[in-house]
């Protein structure tokens, strides 16, 4: 019997259990990948692909899929809901924005705030930014004590398993961005006009810690890719590349749920007639 050919998201996924440098992930690297226009096309093909499954999973009713988009500022993970999932019609996904808590939030354990938006059967629910907030910002600002973040690693994988054994399937993916490349966007922001409101001085604080934050990262994407909730590091520098590096993970995963229109029950199509 001739070997089931490796999933397209393999070269870019962070093996559970294995050591893993982030440093030996390049940004700008573009695997599998040739022609960016033809490769643009792929990706509208892909979206529309995930159109038509999440189509099938709302009405199977059975199952989701939450995929978690999480980066340092100007990775893209705006432009990745745009590109990948706006094909997709509103019923059915779910976005979900995380910003800094808010006084009731912070009056809840980290995960409250996450549990109650994750998507419910037949929903594909996306996380800009996700409750790794709180071993990435947390951590690299001192927000909280080394021993409760400690704590929350396997925390988060807890939660992510009994997610996972509730029917949602989870995919993670790391916009891995360069440092050059955040320069330059960044600049964009301040330059262009209608790109200003997405400036916040604080993207300039957080830009100072950047080898803080890349040492969390690595702690994070090590300790929390498991078997049931692997991390994908995506590389973010080419928009295009991301695109479609992450719309065939999502299509990949959707073909392997592989979910179904539900058959009639109760009433036979052939015996009905409108009059």
């Amino acid at each position: 019997m001739a070997e089931k050919p490796k999933a397209f998201g393999e070269r870019y996924m962070v093996k559970p259990g294995k050591p893993f440098k982030l440093a030996d992930c390049d940004p700008r690297a573009a695997d599998g990948f040739t022609d960016k226009e033809a490769t643009k096309a792929d990706t509208v093909r892909d979206a529309a692909a995930i159109d038509a499954l999440q189509d099938k999973l709302f009405a199977e009713g059975k199952r989701s899929l939450l995929v978690i988009l999480q980066g340092i500022d100007c990775s893209g993970k705006d432009g990745t809901v745009r590109a990948v999932f706006n094909h997709c019609g509103p019923i059915g996904v779910k976005v979900a924005p995380f910003k800094a808590p808010n006084a009731d939030e912070l009056a809840q354990d980290y995960l409250w705030r996450v549990h109650k938006v994750c998507p419910p059967r037949g929903y594909i629910g996306i996380f800009n930014r996700s409750h790794y907030e709180d071993v990435l910002v947390v951590k690299v600002r001192g927000y909280a004590p080394a021993d409760v973040i400690e704590k929350r690693y396997d925390e988060i994988n807890a939660f992510e398993k009994m997610l996972s054994e509730s029917g949602t399937k989870i995919l993670k993916f790391m916009l891995n961005i360069s440092k050059e490349e955040q320069a330059e966007r960044l600049t964009e922001r301040i330059e262009i006009p209608e790109k200003r409101w997405k400036f916040k001085p604080s993207d300039l604080e957080d830009r100072a810690l950047w080898n803080d934050y890349m040492k969390a990262y690595e702690v994070a994407l090590t300790r929390c890719s498991t078997h049931s909730a692997p991390w994908y590091v995506i590389p973010a520098d080419r928009n295009w590349a991301r695109n479609a590096a992450i719309s065939r993970i999502v299509r990949e995963t959707l073909e392997d749920m592989n979910p179904q229109y539900p058959e009639p029950k109760g009433w036979d199509p052939k015996l009905v007639k409108v009059a």
